[in-house]
């Protein structure tokens, strides 16, 4: 098989409602302006944002750097909130969870863990992969070699740990473990793999295990909450199958096929309008999107249609109105930037010039990275894709996806970090 794998691998932001006075007309919406990136997809987990006020051209030189610092290896996408980035890399037998400023990019805390973990594709790196969660007075992080761990977010001191392979059997996977966790409630949920504990819901207070359920082996991708009419989900995509459960016992509520050679499928799944949700692997599995449809208190889950010419391969797919787009092949050759329509799997163009990407829809405008570090301001449509703007600013092996709070776009490739202002 090929060896120049990688793998990158929500809750809503809360909304708040004012309490109108008896006279008065109803009050609008409160509106985040710039809300925060506190988890894998950033607000939605779905890599869109309501950020505004960037500009769709830069100087011949490209956006201003606000700071640039080395960081360890690994690919681990950061979290910002208020001021505060939090990411994750590995050094020779460790692995760090860094809290970084924001605004400088100076360390304000890190918190290391010895980590011997060696991934079967060493020239590519050892990760880490998953991105930090940050929920409250807390942040999770997902190690390389399955340590769940919850650190206090000002100090970094550990509150607790649980470790997927060794105390749950959990999946050994040959590239490590890349599933960035998510919050529900009081809970934090992961997968894990194996039987009896396919995915599992740990309490934040103190680690201790609220539920896991079924028995599916794990892959890289990271799972997401969604909303069937009013149902909420926990979906996931295994080694196997995509399916939901319920987040609050892990019950099943509906699965579908879907299988990827050596269990390397890698990218979450993208839910949206039509409750249609689009899947998507290299290794075989091919793409397809499936239909829930809410009876009553149960789901049911109906293939649309399916394709092995589309094939994501790691990284993320980005979904604007009817069109996604997302980087399809390069397993062991150049990647094809594709446009495909959901409802109907047309495939509207495919264009070979722009390397593998990853991308954040913000402003009317889709920030694009691809793996050369080439930065990009691009206005996709169903009749192609027109760049803006263009800076080289990183170098090869920028997989990770980027992370957008107001202007500010926080990048990073294998070894470096950076900040560069969009505004």
């Amino acid at each position: 098989m090929d060896r120049r794998t990688f793998l990158t691998i929500a809750l809503a932001a809360p909304a708040f409602r004012q309490r109108a006075k008896p006279a008065a007309k109803p009050a609008a919406p409160t509106v985040q302006v710039n809300p925060q990136w506190t988890q894998w997809g950033g607000p939605h987990r779905n890599f869109h944002t309501e950020a505004s006020g960037l500009k769709d051209t830069w100087p011949a030189a490209g956006p201003r750097v606000i700071w640039k610092r080395p960081l360890g290896e690994g690919y681990s996408s950061p979290a910002v909130e208020n001021g505060v980035l939090y990411t994750m890399y590995g050094k020779p037998r460790e692995e760090i969870v860094l809290a970084a400023n924001a605004e400088t990019g100076a360390t304000l805390w890190e918190h290391a863990t010895p980590m011997t973990f060696q991934s079967d594709a060493p020239e590519q790196g050892n990760g880490p992969y998953a991105t930090p969660l940050v929920v409250g007075d807390r942040l999770f992080t997902a190690g390389v070699a399955g340590r769940l761990q919850c650190l206090e977010k000002k100090t970094g001191k550990l509150l607790w740990t649980q470790q997927l392979w060794t105390d749950h059997k959990g999946s050994r996977l040959m590239y490590g473990y890349a599933s960035s966790p998510i919050a529900f409630r009081e809970t934090v949920i992961v997968p894990v793999g194996g039987p009896g504990k396919a995915v599992m819901a740990f309490q934040q207070a103190d680690g201790k295990v609220a539920w896991g359920r079924n028995d599916f082996g794990n892959v890289y991708s990271s799972p997401l909450l969604i909303n069937v009419d009013g149902l909420e989900q926990l979906a996931a995509l295994m080694d196997g199958a995509v399916f939901a459960v319920n987040p609050h016992n892990g019950d099943m509520q509906w699965q579908v096929p879907f299988k990827a050679e050596y269990s390397i499928a890698v990218a979450t799944p993208v839910w949206g309008p039509g409750n249609l949700m689009f899947i998507s692997s290299e290794y075989g599995g091919g793409a397809k999107v499936i239909r829930l449809q809410r009876n009553g208190s149960q789901t049911s889950a109906t293939e649309v249609w399916n394709s092995n010419r589309l094939r994501l391969h790691h990284g993320n797919a980005i979904r604007i109105g009817d069109a996604i787009y997302f980087s399809s092949g390069g397993k062991g050759s150049q990647a094809i930037l594709s446009a495909v329509d959901v409802p109907s799997g047309k495939i509207h163009w495919q264009e070979r010039s722009i390397e593998k990407a990853s991308f954040v829809w913000a402003d009317q405008k889709l920030i694009t990275l691809d793996q050369d570090g080439n930065l990009m301001i691009a206005h996709p449509s169903p009749q192609g894709f027109k760049i803006s703007a263009k800076a080289p600013l990183l170098t090869h092996l920028s997989w990770t996806p980027p992370a957008l709070v107001g202007t500010r776009l926080y990048i990073r490739d294998r070894r470096t970090m950076m900040a560069v202002d969009l505004g």
